[in-house]
């Protein structure tokens, strides 16, 4: 009997999964958060390699103007901040994980600047979606305060989320397509490199 009833519970397990029931399950247990820390190229490239992430996407946030082209947020002039928009399975990676990495990964203690990238467009800022992504970001702020990593005041702003425009398609995966170049090689890979010695344990 038993047997016989296999066959039927593997269709309806297989109909379930594509349905859009099942879509809306597989929904469900993503998680989407936006975060700013200078050039994109590299908190796409450290996010890419962390285990839990399904997709992450290069763009503008936190500007007044509407579908900007990469020369306009780079002359300062719309108020967009470069972020990089990341979805991930909380079951697998937490919310608490990727603000950890994301702390790491670039200076919050330096306004409106990475390194050599100066302009608004490179500032800190953590965008959230509902009340438990602000608090968990405050958190992660408090908590990186109290490790001591970064010299200075956390600069991050934390802003409710409004509208990701995605960036040019050649800015996506920069890094993974252009990593021999100079750029990537003196700023980018000294970033990963760090991720990967830091969150050894949480590599795809």
């Amino acid at each position: 009997m038993l047997r016989r009833l296999l066959p039927l519970l593997l269709l309806l397990l297989t109909t379930f999964a594509a349905s859009p029931a099942g879509a809306t399950a597989a929904a469900s247990r993503s998680e989407t958060i936006t975060l700013g820390g200078g050039c994109f190229w590299c908190l796409e490239a450290v996010f890419d390699e962390l285990k839990g992430v399904t997709k992450v996407e290069s763009g503008y946030a936190g500007g007044h103007v509407a579908n900007p082209s990469y020369t306009q947020v780079s002359d300062g002039d719309t108020g967009h901040a470069e972020v990089v928009q990341i979805t991930f399975d909380p079951q697998v990676v937490t919310r608490d994980t990727v603000l950890r990495a994301y702390f790491t990964i670039h200076d919050p203690t330096t306004l409106n600047r990475q390194g050599n990238d100066v302009g608004t467009q490179y500032r800190s800022i953590a965008f959230y979606r509902n009340p438990g992504q602000k608090a968990a970001i405050e958190q992660a702020i408090k908590e990186t305060v109290d490790s001591h990593e970064w010299n200075g005041a956390i600069v991050t702003q934390v802003q409710p989320f409004t509208v990701f425009y995605k960036a040019e398609d050649y800015h996506q995966e920069y890094f993974k397509l252009h990593g021999e170049q100079p750029y990537c090689q003196l700023v980018v890979a000294p970033k990963v490199a760090k991720f990967r010695k830091k969150f050894h344990d949480f590599l795809k």
